[in-house]
């Protein structure tokens, strides 16, 4: 057998790894003989040859070694060996030197001493007890790496105290929550780390409920954390430990209060919305028959009288705010499914330069300009609804000037702006509370140099009927729909504001990534004859479809009228001379979408015009012809 090789078994495997040192062959194959059946055995002749085999094999669990050797006696040989490996160490000696086996034994040098000649069962015995004696110390090192590990890496604090509750371990992110470092905190107690707080805590002691404290943050902000204490305790009373340790579980649980806050405001603006909604729906009824009434008496017979007039004129500028009024409502309830198209932002802002000059400049004291700042270097086109992006930029214009009572300048920029998923950049984190997934953006910004805003105020101006305005002059529904709008955009918004200082709110619209060309509709040649068919009015409301005939009687078409799905269903079947249906959406009985279904059965040519508020069109194909309540 040559020395330094496992002998008929590989040195690695689930039985064990021995390995016997001595410079007497024959000792080494007697000691191999007796061991090989239960262990894989590795052999060497001095002391360098059995250090250069603990290298190669970390993982033997016994040591065998004679005492007497030409290189090294064997207590001085364990000794260094115990430096390198944690395998149980067995000596054996020839002579009684009983000093020495002592030495050995208080130093920790050896585990167990066996004298020449060996008597076998007993020598076998102590390498087996030496061998589980190994594996239970590594069993309980891998353990104890875990548990360290889990202890150190959990994404939550936690310590360990004592009965007097002074803290004997804990964790990063547990003394990060006491603001201190970790060798600061070992040894004090809760109220001593954190006295203001912990009184609190300490009444609800022996509580099993968590219970939430704000604590400030390194940068200073406020944190929320969900405290747990749990004793430990074996299963039985012989189990219990000498002293009572308790474990001190601290979650902070910010994000997810923000989460649960972010719900709430979605369940809120979605019940509001839904009501404002119904009400609106209503209301756009009986301002159609107002306005068109109004302007039906208007046109039969103009007032000659001036007050008269006056009062007319009143009536039909009152009925227009509400009917913008109930617009923004019905926007708010069910938002205008977006028309995306690649739009140049710098082109559509100088387009829109003049009306926000006649529309926000005003004049004297309070004027207001707009001013373009617009990068020299093209910018992508985004993908946005431009007629939404406008009315969003008109709503930032008013807000803006109105923020400055004493007047002053009103900045539009734009630029492009491209995010990296790389987790060591910077992410770009908006009013969503989540950060923009990468790509390229087109971000508009409205700059004003006026009152600013707190951060409370701030964490508020997206709720919707929420104003700093005085009563009569906002709603607080612009900004809700400038917001609503950039979210259905797949971008978001971003607000900075300083109280005295100012504010610039930003909108970031995603690029477009491939432009394709629109494609025009088809031009559909009328005959001559098509323009002298009937047009049939339906509307559950008598007096809007009374409006409508009007409307279109003194257009000088020829009017037919009914107030049912079923009934207009019916007189499309029975008058082939009808070539236009002006329908409401919403209907007892059978709703406009499920009566034109019915009557592009019959008449798959008849066009079918829906007369109804934005909030209903998520029920209608995207093709459908939509004229909006209330119209002129």
């Amino acid at each position: 057998m040559s020395a330094g090789l496992p002998s008929h078994h590989s040195a690695s495997g689930p039985r064990g790894t021995i390995l016997l040192v001595d410079d007497e062959a024959e000792i080494l194959v007697a000691l191999t003989d007796l061991l090989e059946d239960e262990f894989s055995i590795l052999t060497a002749t001095s002391a360098a040859e059995a250090f250069a085999l603990l290298q190669e094999h970390p993982d033997t669990a016994v040591i065998v070694s004679d005492q007497r050797m030409r290189d090294m006696t064997g207590d001085v040989f364990l000794a260094q060996a115990r430096q390198m490996s944690d395998a149980g160490t067995i000596l054996l000696t020839g002579y009684a030197d009983l000093d020495t086996v002592a030495g050995a034994l208080n130093r920790g040098a050896i585990t167990f001493c066996a004298t020449k000649p060996w008597d076998p069962g007993s020598l076998r015995a102590m390498v087996r007890e030496a061998a589980n004696a190994c594996r239970m110390r590594r069993t309980l090192a891998t353990e104890q790496a875990l548990m360290r590990s889990l202890f150190d890496n959990l994404p939550m604090g936690l310590a360990i105290t004592d009965a007097q509750g002074r803290i004997t371990r804990l964790n990063g992110l547990a003394a990060a929550s006491y603001g201190r470092p970790m060798e600061n905190c070992l040894g004090h107690t809760e109220a001593e780390l954190l006295p203001g707080e912990t009184q609190r805590a300490s009444a609800l002691s022996g509580v099993s409920e968590p219970i939430l404290v704000a604590r400030p943050d390194a940068d200073g902000q406020e944190r929320w954390h969900r405290i747990s204490r749990v004793a430990l305790s074996g299963d039985g009373a012989e189990a219990r430990p000498p002293e009572t340790l308790s474990v001190l579980i601290d979650q902070d649980v910010t994000d997810l209060m923000d989460m649960e806050r972010r719900a709430r405001q979605a369940d809120k603006m979605q019940a509001i919305g839904t009501l404002a909604g119904g009400i609106a729906h209503d209301f756009n009824n009986l301002l159609t028959a107002i306005l068109g009434s109004l302007e039906l008496v208007t046109d039969l017979q103009p007032p000659t009288d001036p007050n008269v007039a006056r009062l007319f004129t009143n009536a039909m500028d009152a009925a227009r705010r509400g009917a913008v009024l109930t617009q923004k409502l019905l926007d708010f309830s069910r938002p205008r499914d977006l028309s995306r198209r690649p739009v140049d932002v710098p082109e559509l802002l100088v387009q829109m330069q003049g009306l926000l000059a006649q529309s926000i400049g005003g004049g004297g004291s309070r004027a207001t300009p707009v001013h373009l700042k617009l990068p020299e270097t093209p910018l992508p086109r985004a993908s946005t609804d431009p007629s939404l992006l406008e009315v969003a930029l008109v709503n930032l214009c008013l807000n803006a000037r109105d923020a400055q009572p004493q007047g002053g300048d009103i900045t539009i920029s734009a630029h492009a702006a491209i995010l990296s998923d790389k987790k060591t950049e910077k992410r770009v984190v908006g009013r969503s509370g989540r950060p923009l997934p990468a790509g390229t953006y087109v971000v508009v910004s409205v700059t004003d140099h006026g009152v600013g805003m707190s951060e409370e105020v701030q964490s508020r101006i997206f709720e919707p009927f929420f104003t700093t305005k005085t009563v009569g002059s906002g709603i607080g529904l612009g900004l809700p729909m400038v917001y609503g709008f950039v979210q259905r955009n797949g971008g978001d918004v971003c607000v900075s504001s300083t109280p005295g200082k100012g504010t610039s709110i930003e909108l970031w619209l995603p690029a477009v990534v491939s432009s394709n060309a629109p494609v025009k509709e088809p031009v559909v040649a009328r005959k001559p004859d098509e323009y002298l068919r009937s047009i049939l009015v339906v509307d559950d409301e008598p007096a809007v479809a009374a409006v409508t005939v009007g409307f279109l009687s003194r257009a000088g078409f020829r009017v037919l009228e009914c107030h049912g799905g079923a009934q207009a269903v019916e007189l499309v079947r029975t008058r082939p001379d009808i070539g236009l249906v002006v329908m409401d959406l919403l209907m007892p009985g059978m709703n406009g979408d499920e009566c034109a279904r019915r009557i592009g059965t019959l008449r798959p040519d008849l066009p079918v015009i829906f007369v109804t508020g934005f909030a209903d069109r998520a029920i209608l194909p995207p093709d459908a012809r939509v004229l909006a309540k209330p119209f002129t």
